[in-house]
Formats: C-alpha cells, sequence, structure tokens
C-alpha cells in the first residue's frame, strides 16, 4: 500500500498537517553534509582573514535549525531542546553532523537537514575567496527516532 503525502489535501492543495491531536513525546533527528574543497582550500582554513570557517558554521547551523519553520512553508515552528553541530576536516573536505532533540508533537527531521545545510553553505561562503568549485555534497538524514512513524536508520 503507498504511503498518502500528509501536506496535501483530498484536492491537491498545499496543506500544513494538523498535529493537534498528536502526543508531545520526545523526538530526535541526526543529518549530514560533505562540503568537497581543493587542499589549497583546506590549507587556507587557519588563516581565513573572515574568521573561523568551521566555528562560524557551526553556528550558523545552530541558529538555521531554529529558524527553519520560517524558510520551510509548511513546518511547524517546534521548541527545540537541544541543538549540535560539528564539523571535521577531514582530507578532501569537511563532514558536518547535525543532530537536534524536541519533545514535541512532530519531529525534528527538516531542523537537522537545515542545520546541516546552512553549516554547509557556509563554510561555502567563507571560503569561496578562495575556490568558488567548492561542492556541497550528499545532504541527508541520517536517523531519526520518536513519534508515531518509529526509528529511521540510514542504510549505508
Amino acid at each position: 500500500m503507498a504511503r498518502k503525502l500528509s501536506h496535501y489535501d483530498d484536492s491537491g492543495r498545499a496543506r500544513m498537517v494538523d498535529v493537534s491531536a498528536k502526543n508531545r513525546t520526545a523526538r530526535q533527528a541526526e543529518a549530514s553534509a560533505f562540503v568537497a574543497m581543493s587542499s589549497d582550500v583546506m590549507r587556507s582554513l587557519a588563516s581565513n582573514p573572515k574568521g573561523d570557517p568551521l566555528e562560524t558554521a557551526r553556528l550558523a547551523g545552530i541558529m538555521a535549525a531554529k529558524k527553519t519553520a520560517e524558510l520551510i512553508p509548511l513546518c511547524h515552528p517546534l521548541p527545540l531542546s537541544h541543538v549540535d553541530v560539528e564539523l571535521r576536516e577531514c582530507e578532501n573536505g569537511i563532514a558536518i553532523s547535525s543532530r537536534v532533540r524536541t519533545t514535541a508533537e512532530t519531529g525534528v527531521e527538516m531542523e537537522a537537514l537545515v542545520a546541516a545545510s546552512v553549516a554547509a553553505l557556509t563554510v561555502y561562503d567563507m571560503c569561496k575567496a578562495v575556490d568558488k568549485g567548492i561542492e556541497i555534497r550528499e545532504v541527508v538524514l541520517q536517523r531519526k527516532s520518536g513519534g508515531k512513524s518509529g526509528d529511521y536508520i540510514r542504510k549505508k
């Protein structure tokens, strides 16, 4: 049986899902992104004249998670109890992970994805003067827990 898309009414119009009958439960989600960059850009991170690109991106991701409902039209504004964004230098770029938690009637997948995405965009913004060919790749939901649909873990 195919699952019905919940953000459309019977006539096909976009709608915000009514979550008022749902119970508040603990929910969390993790997302990730990867920013691929040249070794020249990697070497320039420590001497960036704008400041520390990774710390700036970490803060941008946290702030973005809190603004998700303002960016995604049908998202519910949620009281976030925790947002964490980590950036790690790898051989060929920056690995980003975000974790978001709430106790609410709906999940925080979008908040985790927005946090990872905006952190990646901020790395690009901070480093584009060195190379505009930086690529943002693999923005994905890694896992989520809580709610009626249960747990999800991304298959590798």
